[in-house]
């Protein structure tokens, strides 16, 4: 098939848990498809992914957007649009009249959205579509406004809450085919309109790529949490919960452990921390994610808001590392606990898990080899893009019949 793909970011294996997925859709699916892509960038420096994407692509097409939302640009036409900031921030006139010329040039099968944010790009055509939701944005954006605004603002930030809500919902409907990347989503999908079908294609993980690589174990052992973008609030509030409710009752029995956290826009708060105690250490970028999952000795995610797409958790069990977690750290992957990885939600039962983890090699390596095996039987993104081709035909059926 001929797709034009749309992302609002710069697809790459590098950043964020979203543009990793969409740099392995894209090169799974350019084996047997022919892709277009078009992508927004906030940065002149992300222009250095493009010639990696062009191994796979027929054309790449990128279009500026502000490095921050926060601008007075932005805030002026949210406040005088019906759109929320988080599609005002996203969106280009320039690009979605290069679509528009894209389409009446070419002859597509296919429109391939990522977000429901990249729809307005998207001008009436007989093209179909389907558009992939990585988590359900709106309840996103209300848990950050909930837990981080100040009670006295919260009432102006729910306007914009209210606006995600009614944008996101709407593009649910009008696309010719819905998908999710988890059965949770899903399900809420359809409980939020009935009668909507919402398709499935999980996360998925290089898994040769993640388990070929050997790397010795830190002395002391090292409890990792990362390798992961900061900018996500679950992140935040997870590696928070792990430093003030978990770590005590882990350094406690195993004082000799050291806490490690990898990842990028890392909060300085958190980055200043190893300056006033040995136990913590801080990485902010790293070449190789495998370096991380090779060297440390467990991951610890306490999550407790949902969504996000939950790469670094089948990355690090890809890489045979054993995983502890809450069960929204893990939501939607089917995995069983105490096989695939300890799944806790107390706190302290967390740390016991950890503490076991760390005492007990042999049953570290169980965990860490049954994890491995299951993502690799399940989540191997050669697996994961093959549902596409099913996808992609049922929202053509869908188009046909709705122009009956």
């Amino acid at each position: 098939m001929k797709i034009l793909m749309i992302v609002p970011f710069l697809p790459n294996t590098s950043m964020s848990g979203g543009q990793t997925r969409w740099y392995n859709i894209i090169k799974y699916l350019s084996k047997t498809h022919e892709i277009t892509l078009y992508s927004m960038i906030k940065d002149e420096s992300e222009k250095k992914f493009v010639p990696e994407l062009k191994k796979y692509c027929r054309k790449v097409r990128i279009f500026r957007r502000s490095k921050s939302p926060w601008t007075a640009r932005n805030l002026a036409l949210t406040a005088g649009s019906y759109y929320p900031l988080l599609v005002i921030r996203n969106f280009s006139m320039k690009e979605r009249g290069a679509i528009k010329r894209e389409l009446e040039r070419e002859k597509f099968d296919i429109i391939h959205a990522e977000t429901f944010y990249v729809m307005p790009h998207i001008p009436k055509t007989s093209v179909p579509s389907i558009m992939v939701e990585q988590t359900i944005e709106y309840q996103v954006y209300k848990h950050y406004v909930d837990n981080e605004i100040p009670f006295w603002l919260r009432p102006l930030f729910m306007i914009d809450v209210v606006k995600l809500r009614f944008w996101e919902l709407y593009f649910w409907r009008k696309t010719d085919r819905l998908v999710a990347v988890s059965d949770e989503d899903s399900k809420v999908m359809k409980r939020l309109i009935e009668g909507i079908e919402a398709d499935v294609i999980p996360n998925g993980v290089d898994a040769e790529f993640y388990s070929s690589k050997k790397v010795a174990k830190l002395d002391p052992p090292r409890v990792l949490y990362g390798v992961t973008n900061f900018e996500w609030l679950q992140n935040v509030e997870a590696v928070d919960s792990l430093i003030n409710e978990v770590w005590p009752g882990i350094v406690k029995t195993v004082p000799e452990a050291k806490l490690w956290i990898v990842g990028r826009m890392i909060p300085e708060r958190i980055k200043r921390m190893p300056q006033e105690r040995t136990d913590i250490e801080v990485t902010e970028s790293i070449e190789d994610a495998r370096d991380a999952y090779g060297a440390a000795s467990v991951m610890v995610t306490p999550i407790k808001g949902s969504g996000g797409t939950r790469l670094k958790i089948l990355e690090a069990m890809a890489a045979g590392l054993p995983v502890v977690s809450t069960s929204v750290g893990v939501a939607g992957l089917g995995l069983e606990s105490d096989k695939h990885a300890v799944v806790n939600d107390k706190m302290g039962e967390l740390a016991e898990s950890a503490v076991k983890l760390l005492r007990n090699k042999a049953y570290a390596e169980k965990i860490g080899k049954q994890g491995q095996d299951f993502v690799s039987k399940k989540y191997d993104w050669k697996a994961v893009v093959k549902l596409h081709d099913e996808i992609y035909q049922r929202a053509i059926d869908n188009k046909r019949r709705r122009e009956k």
